[in-house]
């Protein structure tokens, strides 16, 4: 896991028509409810849209097309499109110190009602992740997930309990796959220890403030179908949620791919969040831990684990919480901060977890964000540290520095 600074000035590609945007952006405390079948709180429309997929970061809004698809009935059609520029110190040899990409391309599809539901997400997109050479949209698709990116079939006999197979989004963790569904453009260093996408199947319970949901799949996309993952979410009151999440792989499984970290797939995962949404604030703060068990027949006679925790914190230039002197409607800014550390040593045969067998880490993320109607622009500027390191596992063309600064910058329309 390298970082790196990125600072983009990014491309504008071609834009959606324009339009109002909808109110179905779902606040980051919302998106493990939304994940699990549960309705997201949205603004009073005369006909309320029921609850889409993907999740949409809180600093974020959409505007899904309605199509009535007569005996299917009403089908919801958004995407987005968006292209990203970056800048980093201290690039490692694969990747490059300023760059310009397709940051997303992708086409949703809901069909939100009804006993048979379904969801597909399809196009091109990056996973610009802190601490790991970026991957470009043209390899990182095929690497990872496919242009199928997510999609499953729903079955819901009542409100309260649905059933979903397919390609689905995890469980675990605070922040999501795609950088249109997070505050941040890139994801944390925390979530590069969760998996992403699983296939499999998930079952769904839903009724006042709790949520409960079950998933067997195949973790970390290893089409090894080993995985048991689970999520319980509660709501304390109207604005705010304490969700516990967890994972784990039932076996010892060998794929070792982009989408498949070897240890990370064979080991247990540990979220605690709370998520508090006050006035123009929202707060989420989280722990996470995992345990790699020990792998000799992979190479590792130690077992390690990973522990960190995280505050995502947001604030609404626009709300209405805002003194009037500071209102500034369409103007957002996330906050991120992160500490994560790794047990084992190398000499006693532990895998290296993050920078190192025993090493650490700690991230600061700004995200300031604008968005008139559809099109939005995200700059982003972040620092990660690390001690403890591994000669050569760490920042640089020698992988011995221990700091990066990155900067992005993603412009685009969101439908």
């Amino acid at each position: 896991m390298k970082t790196h600074v990125r600072f983009c000035v990014a491309t504008v590609l071609t834009a959606l028509s324009a339009g109002p945007a909808a109110a179905w952006a779902q606040d980051q405390p919302q998106q493990a409810a939304a994940e699990a079948g549960q309705q997201p709180a949205q603004e009073a429309q005369e006909a309320p849209a029921p609850a889409l997929q993907p999740a949409i970061a809180s600093t974020l809004s959409a505007a899904p097309v309605r199509i009535d698809a007569g005996a299917l009935g009403p089908l919801y059609v958004g995407g987005v499109l968006s292209g990203l520029g970056l800048a980093q110190s201290h690039a490692v040899p694969a990747d490059r110190s300023r760059q310009f990409d397709l940051g997303n391309a992708q086409v949703f599809v809901n069909k939100a009602d009804g006993l048979l539901q379904f969801f597909v997400q399809a196009g091109y997109y990056s996973t610009p992740v802190l601490g790991v050479p970026y991957l470009r949209t043209s390899d990182a698709t095929p690497a990872l997930f496919s242009p199928l990116a997510q999609g499953y079939l729903k079955i819901a006999p009542t409100d309260t309990l649905s059933v979903m197979v397919g390609k689905l989004p995890t469980l675990i963790g605070a922040e999501s796959t795609f950088s249109f569904q997070n505050m941040n453009i890139q994801r944390g260093l925390l979530w590069n220890q969760e998996n992403a996408v699983n296939r499999g199947i998930q079952v769904n319970y839903a009724a006042g403030p709790l949520t409960l949901s079950a998933s067997v799949n195949d973790g970390f996309y290893s089409k090894r179908y080993s995985w048991i993952t689970g999520l319980a979410s509660y709501a304390l009151d109207s604005s705010s949620t304490i969700t516990f999440s967890a994972g784990a792989n039932t076996g010892h499984t060998d794929v070792s791919t982009n989408a498949t970290p070897l240890y990370q797939n064979n080991q247990q995962i540990y979220n605690l969040i709370y998520t508090r949404t006050r006035g123009a604030w929202t707060f989420q703060p989280y722990l996470q831990y995992t345990r790699v068990p020990r792998l000799p027949e992979y190479g590792t006679s130690e077992a390690a684990s990973t522990y960190g925790g995280a505050l995502l914190m947001s604030y609404d230039f626009g709300a209405d919480a805002t003194p009037a002197g500071l209102r500034l409607p369409g103007f957002k800014l996330p906050v991120r901060l992160e500490y994560i550390a790794s047990t084992g040593t190398a000499a006693g045969g532990a895998p290296n977890l993050l920078y190192g067998a025993g090493s650490e880490a700690w991230s600061v993320t700004l995200t300031p964000t604008y968005q008139y109607k559809r099109f939005f622009v995200r700059t982003e500027f972040a620092y990660v540290g690390a001690r403890r390191t591994a000669p050569g596992a760490a920042f640089g063309t020698d992988g011995n520095r221990r700091a990066q600064v990155r900067g992005l910058c993603e412009i685009g329309v969101l439908l």
